[in-house]
């Protein structure tokens, strides 16, 4: 009989490449991982990893069997989420992952929804780039998280995830006057942190307009990037959640853009149908619907 903890691990190397950072996610030493994962190859009849120089990849059998310890997670989470629906009410920690516009915009409302219908559930949320979402939720330290991408920068599934779709958002060009985005090749820019999803799109937005934007100054957080664009900083493309009161400030023009941005749940594979998910989700598709004040456009 194969081991689930061992199988997980498995599962982890082939998403992680290296056996080091599979015991940093696990709060494993190197040394512990290996002994498991061998453990596992006794447990296989086979081997399931070979050696390349300082480190180790799967064999035939190993990616086969890592796929194979996808759906048994999977179904180990429809398992608990079923168990979970036959208790009365909604207890224990539900530990939430959000983007920066998200935390502001969406949550709030959804949590104190959230604690009033539900006192004994222990809401928790981290803010973190949606870069960052997809190993906190493999490796159990995050059960559901708000996450986007953009039309021009696609995220590849994950075997791993489920998602379902929340919004699309219009994306905006952010100035002092009226522009249109062909017309800023010689603007300075305000740009989000290099690595992050939103650096990307705006970069591949300029390059698709014959340009690369000269960045004057680096910000993640867009309420800072419209005060910088209203202080005659550089222009910047901003989502319409970052439109929402209190911003943007006077004196910022807007022209919307082709591209968008779209927002979705992300949670493990089979988690989808546990209580305490399934009525975040609920919670924030309400409040999304009827309680978000409308952006703020000039």
């Amino acid at each position: 009989m194969l081991d689930v903890r061992k199988l997980r691990l498995l599962r982890d190397l082939a998403d992680r490449g290296t056996i080091a950072a599979v015991a940093a996610a696990h709060n494993y030493t190197p040394s512990a991982v290996s002994q498991q994962l061998a453990a596992l190859e006794r447990e296989a009849g086979t081997a399931l990893l070979a050696r390349t120089g300082r480190g180790v990849t799967l064999t035939a059998a190993g990616t086969v069997l890592a796929a194979h310890a996808e759906e048994v997670l999977a179904a180990l989470e429809r398992a608990t989420a079923a168990l979970a629906a036959t208790r009365t009410g909604l207890s224990g920690p539900l530990r939430i992952g959000a983007f920066p516009t998200a935390m502001r915009t969406l949550l709030p409302a959804a949590l104190v929804a959230l604690a009033g219908e539900h006192p004994a559930l222990d809401l928790t949320v981290d803010e973190l780039d949606p870069a960052l979402v997809p190993p906190r939720l493999r490796d159990g330290t995050l059960d559901v998280a708000l996450v986007h991408d953009y039309d021009l920068v696609p995220i590849a599934p994950d075997p791993a995830l489920d998602t379902t779709p929340l919004l699309d958002e219009t994306m905006y060009l952010a100035a002092t006057r009226p522009l249109d985005l062909a017309q800023c090749r010689a603007e300075p820019w305000i740009l989000a942190g290099p690595g992050t999803l939103c650096h990307t799109m705006t970069l591949r937005a300029c390059e698709a307009a014959g340009f690369l934007p000269r960045a004057r100054h680096h910000a993640d957080d867009f309420v800072t990037v419209l005060t910088l664009v209203a202080a005659g900083q550089g222009v910047a493309v901003v989502p319409e959640l970052a439109l929402r009161p209190p911003s943007p400030p006077p004196g910022v023009v807007l022209t919307p853009l082709a591209t968008r941005r779209r927002t979705r749940f992300a949670y493990r594979s089979g988690a989808g149908s546990h209580p305490s998910i399934a009525e975040f989700i609920a919670t924030v598709r309400s409040v999304t619907a009827t309680g978000l004040p409308a952006p703020t456009i000039r």
